[in-house]
């Protein structure tokens, strides 16, 4: 990234996120997300559904089995799916705090935008085609930024918010279609996409975390056989559906030892787990300590870093 409007766009980003960013990180503006941290970030129930998020300040790092992925201030990623990574900010600190904007990606409102013939395949994929892997990382243009900046700015101006944001919102999905990584957002409004039928699976997944999982009934909810399934599935999320079930089932319990950090085998059993020590052992090795030393150490960082 590069320019001095490029420069004078992040900073007033970043000002407006500080000004406007709360524990909710919700906004006025339906759909629009800010957020500042000033400690590694501790686990945190998913915004739900496909994302955009820019960084304005600092550094994130997400972990995906086996797989890690960076990116930065004036960076920005596109996830297609809700996946259950987990991540946290390098650096973040009080006196220099971690910034960001995130936007839901809405399909219907994709798919409103590819009817225009501007939208028509610009990369020559074609149709049917497999999705490309859940999460892409690019620089973000002064395009995109400024469009951002633009729709934070409605945030003190609730007049022009019902009118603007709207327009605002259009125009971001309209670059990150056309930007390099565009077929994961066009994928995004196509209802037979490859994507469009892993992402139903993934909400069954999400939803019904706790209960045993049929990969044959999994495929019938995605509407596709079981080898292409597992095809599509592993190409999008770089997981088998079991994996990805333990890592939900994992994450969810973190959440649940947040509260109460004693009940160990009670959160292991609400997630899905009839073994205590299976429980255990899976979570250390995914989280780097046993459950209630994870969740005490996590406690004591959230009270640290506010």
């Amino acid at each position: 990234m590069g320019g001095s409007l490029t420069g004078m766009s992040l900073a007033e980003l970043r000002r407006l996120i500080t000004r406007h960013a709360s524990p909710a990180t919700t906004t006025a503006v339906e759909g629009v997300h800010v957020a500042r941290t000033t400690a590694p970030a501790a686990p945190a129930a998913p915004v739900g559904g496909p994302v955009l998020a820019v960084i304005a300040q600092g550094e994130k790092t997400l972990v995906f089995d086996d797989r890690e992925l960076r990116y930065g201030a004036g960076q920005y990623v596109v996830a297609s799916l809700d996946l259950p990574v987990t991540g946290e900010f390098t650096g973040a600190s009080a006196a220099e705090p971690a910034l960001g904007f995130g936007l839901t990606l809405k399909p219907a409102l994709i798919a409103e935008l590819l009817l225009h013939p501007a939208a028509r395949n610009p990369s020559g994929t074609p149709r049917g085609a497999a999705a490309p892997f859940a999460l892409t990382v690019s620089d973000a243009g002064p395009d995109l930024i400024d469009a951002v900046v633009r729709m934070l700015r409605l945030l003190e101006r609730p007049r022009d918010q019902v009118v603007l944001a709207p327009l605002i919102e259009r125009e971001i999905l309209w670059l990150l279609i056309t930007g390099p990584h565009g077929e994961a957002v066009r994928q995004l409004g196509l209802a037979d996409s490859s994507l469009s039928s892993i992402a139903r699976a993934v909400r069954w997944l999400r939803e019904h975390y706790a209960q045993p999982l049929r990969v044959q009934e999994l495929a019938q909810v995605a509407a596709m056989s079981p080898s292409a399934f597992h095809r599509a599935f592993a190409a999008v999320t770089a997981m088998s559906p079991i994996q990805f079930q333990k890592r939900i089932r994992l994450q969810q319990a973190r959440l649940r030892l947040l509260a109460d950090p004693a009940d160990v085998a009670g959160a292991g059993h609400a997630v899905g787990y009839g073994s205590a020590s299976q429980f255990s052992r899976e979570y250390r090795r995914l989280f780097g300590l046993p459950p209630g030393q994870d969740a005490a150490r996590l406690r004591a960082q959230a009270y640290a870093g506010v």
